[in-house]
């Protein structure tokens, strides 16, 4: 009797095989598409109908997928793969309600040892063995009968037709549902698991392929540093900050006081400014890249020199990027770049390396480069999640009770804002320190500090955490960042500071950056926007 249940369930035709797999992966790893279709097409018996035929189709497309990658030595690799990357796709867009897209595929693919760690979770585990290693060992030990080439292509055609008909059929029979599904619900599918991480995945490598083979295009090589010429040098900290939403900080009318100490400093503040993407992957380098976000893509900015670029090109601005994050995603490729996540550099670490430790020794750096204009970008950790309540000491524990552990599902909302805010406090102490170092240069240098962050942060608002969204899905909590700059009295005096003033609750956004650091230093060049620099001519 066991031996005839082995031989049922453990051997059979590779199509077999693919069968089960395929039935397995839409039953197990699709909740999250369906809990988000439900809120539009409730169960009810004018649905039920078309939500089953959703059922069936993603099974279909299941199918189709798996047969086509039912090559002789590829099928067993490559359903283990699949399995287990669907469980931990299953696990991050049922448990945080992201989504894996091409965007998010980068995001994991530049993750270092250190975030990947923040990420792991019990029930990460429990995603990853029931939905990934039980049914891998379920693929490894099924035993396929092998069948002549001929019968195999038939199958093959067979399935594939099958397929694609029965799901045309569907769409047919109950096309009034289909209509309002494809035009005005497409969101929808970039919950399907695991077709869409698959296509991602693929478009992903397709970019990275394409820019790989692209020569790099030079911009602003006509740049040069125009000033008097008994100008004072300018000493510029360029602050990237990381997750920091615009409605957590207390300048913004927050009624949590996370900016005591910006608060006394003399700051300009840009409330209404806007991301350029929800991710560092995206934001980063779109923030320093000659294009809007309108005209972004990630194949021309890895394959464009950036404003870094343009301003070593005039030899008259000395650059350093110091990094606190997981890397400079690309901006800082050509000119000096220091690792702060390593107690090598860093000299103030406890659970992790303080965006604190990146002040450090630049006292040095600027008497080096003393005689000439110098440009430092400091790219924190600010408020990486979804480990909020590491990313602050202990004594900048200021709101509580506040969440401990990486499973935001387990904690609050109160707890998850009492981590975050704590962390945006970590980063007003930050911001302060720099503003002071800033200070000992007011005689000798045009002193500034801007500091924009990368992208927001959702805390729980509609059932969504952390970021990453595509940007037409996502709410202000990922797009409007944090964002301000604080000047020395001599950099003052090059600037309409009462102009600025009335402008400052303009909208802005990353796309200003480029021109206005072009700007800040009065590097003249033919890609130089002054309706963009936020300095020269504030909008009106």
């Amino acid at each position: 009797m066991m031996n005839t249940i082995n031989s049922l369930i453990f051997k059979g035709s590779k199509y077999k095989l693919i069968f089960i797999i395929g039935l397995f992966l839409t039953l197990t790893s699709n909740s999250e598409f369906f809990t988000h279709t439900l809120k539009i097409y409730p169960l009810s018996l004018q649905n039920v109908g078309f939500l089953f035929s959703l059922l069936l189709i993603l099974f279909f497309l299941s199918i189709l997928l798996l047969t086509f990658l039912s090559g002789k030595h590829l099928l067993k690799p490559s359903l283990i793969l699949i399995l287990l990357v669907s469980s931990l796709s299953s696990y991050f867009m049922n448990t945080y309600h992201i989504v894996i897209d091409e965007v998010m595929i980068q995001n994991i693919v530049e993750t270092n040892m250190h975030e990947a760690t923040d990420l792991l979770s019990l029930k990460q585990m429990e995603y990853f063995i029931f939905f990934g290693i039980i049914p891998s060992v379920f693929v490894y030990y099924y035993v396929v009968i092998p069948m002549k080439l001929t019968k195999d292509i038939l199958y093959k055609i067979t399935i594939v037709s099958l397929s694609l008909t029965s799901s045309i059929l569907l769409i047919f029979i109950f096309s009034k549902h289909y209509t309002s599904f494809f035009r005005e619900h497409k969101p929808l599918r970039f919950y399907t698991n695991p077709s869409y991480w698959i296509y991602a995945s693929g478009k992903y490598i397709g970019i990275q392929f394409s820019s790989s083979n692209t020569p790099l295009k030079l911009v602003g090589q006509d740049a040069k540093v125009v000033e008097k010429e008994d100008e004072a040098k300018d000493l510029v900290i360029l602050v990237i900050g990381e997750a920091a939403r615009a409605d957590r900080f207390s300048l913004n009318s927050y009624e949590r006081e996370t900016n005591a100490l910006l608060k006394q400093e003399d700051i300009l503040n840009f409330p209404n400014t806007s991301s350029c993407g929800t991710s560092t992957a995206v934001s980063v380098p779109c923030m320093f890249s000659v294009f809007n976000r309108s005209n972004y893509n990630d194949a021309d900015a890895k394959t464009t020199e950036n404003v870094l670029d343009v301003l070593a090109t005039t030899h008259d601005v000395d650059i350093l990027w110091r990094d606190n994050n997981s890397d400079s995603k690309g901006v800082a490729l050509r000119v000096p770049y220091e690792n702060y996540r390593t107690a090598k550099n860093n000299t103030i670490c406890d659970e992790e390396c303080r965006d604190e430790g990146m002040l450090v020794g630049l006292d040095k750096y600027i008497e080096a480069h003393k005689n000439r204009d110098i440009l430092i970008v400091l790219h924190q950790m600010g408020n990486h999640g979804p480990a909020y309540y590491k990313r602050y000491p202990k004594a900048f524990e200021k709101f509580t009770p506040t969440c401990k552990t990486n499973q935001l599902e387990e904690c609050t909302k109160e707890e998850i804002s009492n981590a975050y805010d704590n962390a945006i406090v970590y980063t007003d102490y930050f911001l302060s320190k720099t503003i002071q170092l800033l200070k000992r240069y007011n005689q000798s240098h045009e002193t500034a500090m801007i500091y924009m962050s990368d992208h927001g942060e959702s805390l729980g608002e509609h059932g969504v955490y952390l970021h990453g969204l595509p940007y037409f899905m996502a709410s202000k909590a990922q797009t409007n960042v944090a964002s301000l700059m604080w000047f020395g009295e001599k950099m003052k005096e090059e600037i309409d500071m009462k102009a600025l003033q009335n402008k400052r609750n303009d909208s802005f956004s990353h796309d200003n950056l480029f021109h206005t650091l072009l700007g800040v230093f009065d590097a003249k060049t033919e890609v130089y926007n002054e309706k963009l620099d936020i300095l020269k001519n504030p909008k009106s």
